[in-house]
């Protein structure tokens, strides 16, 4: 592909993204560079949620657009804070809480809990259109595994990473490395799925 757009203003996202993406296009576009308005993730699921907001970041664009939808889901709890895991701890439903508030949210709902009791894994769906109305979308799932710890390690690290711990590399996610978390995460996982679906598709095209 020429040129792609990624459908999020999210500058995190966009360091682990585009490193990622380098072999399928040559040029990558924000969302935020096109409009500002954001697809309405109202679906059940990471993959219904990441399908939206590529078809919504194609049609406004009318260029080929690859999305993501991720949350954390925590055994202990059923499954949550899941697709609602950016605003878990609004319970207004009327206001977007901080990534501090979510956390704490989480230890709080966690507490009294044995750590061999908290396992936890991070869900990626990335979802890759080209078109607005493309009716095989390349679709990628990744999962990483891990614990809640009982308290914050670090002071730094986005969403859930000071409290997510990563037992095979016997460190919290917000203290790996980004070369290192491309390679693990969830969102990599997925992402270089996608990659790998277009180039097969690619080659078979001619």
């Amino acid at each position: 592909m020429e040129s792609i757009v990624v459908a999020t203003g999210n500058p995190h996202k966009v360091k682990e993204l585009i490193p990622l993406l380098q072999p399928i296009a040559r040029n990558f576009h924000l969302q935020t560079d096109f409009f500002c308005d954001e697809a309405i993730e109202d679906g059940d699921t990471y993959l219904e949620n990441a399908l939206k907001k590529a078809r919504h970041a194609s049609a406004k664009t009318g260029l080929p657009a690859i999305a993501d939808d991720s949350g954390l889901s925590i055994d202990a709890l059923n499954g949550e804070p899941g697709i609602y895991s950016a605003r878990y701890a609004d319970k207004s439903g009327n206001s977007k809480p901080t990534e501090a508030e979510n956390r704490q949210m989480v230890l709080q709902a966690l507490q009294g809990l044995p750590f061999e009791q908290r396992k936890a894994h991070y869900y990626c769906a990335v979802v890759l259109v080209r078109h607005p109305k493309d009716p095989a979308p390349i679709i990628g799932m990744g999962r990483w595994n891990g614990e809640i710890l009982m308290e914050e390690r670090t002071a730094y690290g986005v969403g859930y990473d000071s409290i997510f711990w990563d037992r095979d590399r016997f460190r919290v996610a917000a203290d790996i490395p980004l070369e290192v978390k491309n390679e693990i995460s969830a969102r990599a996982q997925a992402t270089k799925s996608v990659v790998q679906q277009w180039l097969q598709d690619k080659a078979l095209r001619g």
